[in-house]
């Protein structure tokens, strides 16, 4: 054997185990990474915000803390007027369960030729007792589950807050220290990608915000119109869920308002429909390009495309930090890829040129009519 045999064969196996516990500790604290760069890019955010208060002598704790405290009121304003929202419905659903029942009973008979009846049902809901409670017991440890995954989520929630506080009230130190760690050659292009994912994210829930208020006030002026139930929350509703939820957000926005027309008037849920479908084209092709045209300037597909990607890495986080993160990457990647003039070729512009001529056969005819008309005066 050669003498260098084992100590190779003693340093792979060392390789091994070290490559299997840095992929335990990897295994085990990315949930802890996804907090931070959800913190990360929360902080983005704030930082605008933070920066100019600063510059009018606030201290950044100070200045972090107000925008913490104005963010927090909104959030809690929010939740308030939609469990406002659900807590009277489901007293209301409630309180028609009954006559619900009565009817449900009844198109059942007349649907399948049966004779049911309440009393009937009780009898075999009473009868099957064991089943009941095999059901009430599984119930009871969804809730048990839910419980815990809610105080998970609260844990997660504090954890991400404490460290977006220190991300953006520490923002100027943390860029230093960053750059401490970098040869003087390297920390200008690290400073200015960071600059250009503070725009970016800024840019993106500035014109998020923007869009939420314009499609708040126009959902309350047609539910107020049609005297729909909690019309300035439902508004709410459809313009934070609509903005603010990648992809489904649309879908979800609509479908509680059409859900609480129906229990008012079937007619009113039509109409909702016929609204929200129509103001989403309207923001789509009028208000959505002049808004973020300044802003986040990334194509409808490549948003697409990256709320999908950034969804089936990190789940729902993901798609909440794709866009910004893909408006980043494209404005950090176009700073330093060069591109050069396409020239006119009829295999890039397809029909270009006979729309052009196209064009040039009316603005010929409008000067013709001008000068006809102008020797007719």
């Amino acid at each position: 054997m050669p003498p260098w045999l084992p100590r190779a064969m003693v340093l792979f196996l060392v390789l091994v185990g070290l490559f299997q516990l840095a992929d335990w500790a990897f295994r085990q604290l990315i949930d802890l990474f996804v907090m931070l760069l959800v913190a990360f890019f929360l902080s983005l955010a704030l930082e605008p915000a933070v920066d100019r208060m600063a510059a009018r002598g606030v201290r950044r704790g100070v200045a972090t803390f107000l925008v913490f405290v104005a963010v927090g009121v909104a959030v809690v304003g929010f939740l308030a007027a939609l469990g406002t929202l659900l807590v009277d419905q489901v007293a209301k659903i409630a309180g028609d369960l009954p006559h619900l029942v009565d009817n449900l009973i009844g198109w059942v008979n007349r649907t399948f030729h049966q004779e049911l009846s309440l009393g009937e049902l009780q009898k075999r809901l009473l009868k099957d007792s064991g089943t009941i409670e095999g059901y009430a017991q599984q119930a009871a440890d969804n809730v048990w589950g839910v419980s815990s995954t809610l105080i998970g989520g609260l844990f997660q929630t504090f954890t991400v807050g404490l460290f977006t506080f220190y991300f953006t009230a520490e923002g100027p130190r943390v860029r230093r220290t960053v750059c401490s760690l970098l040869p003087p050659d390297k920390q200008g292009e690290v400073l200015r990608a960071w600059e250009i994912a503070l725009v970016k994210t800024g840019g993106y829930l500035y014109s998020r915000a923007v869009l939420a208020v314009v499609s708040a006030a126009g959902h309350w002026v047609m539910f107020a119109l049609i005297d729909l139930p909690y019309s300035a929350a439902l508004a709410i509703w459809v313009g934070v869920m609509s903005q603010f939820v990648p992809t489904i957000g649309t879908y979800l926005a609509g479908a509680l308002p059409v859900l609480v027309a129906l229990t008012e008037e079937p007619v009113d849920a039509l109409w909702v429909l016929v609204f929200t479908v129509v103001y989403q084209q309207v923001e789509n092709y009028v208000l959505h390009p002049r808004i973020t045209a300044r802003t986040v300037d990334v194509h409808p597909a490549v948003a697409f495309g990256a709320v999908i990607a950034g969804a089936a890495l990190l789940g729902a986080v993901g798609a909440l930090i794709a866009i910004p993160a893909a408006a980043t990457l494209q404005g950090f990647v176009g700073t330093y890829v060069r591109r050069y003039e396409v020239a006119t070729d009829p295999r890039i512009d397809r029909g270009e040129q006979r729309r052009a001529r196209r064009e040039l056969r009316r603005e010929a005819a409008r000067r013709l009519r001008r000068m006809v008309g102008g020797d007719g005066e």
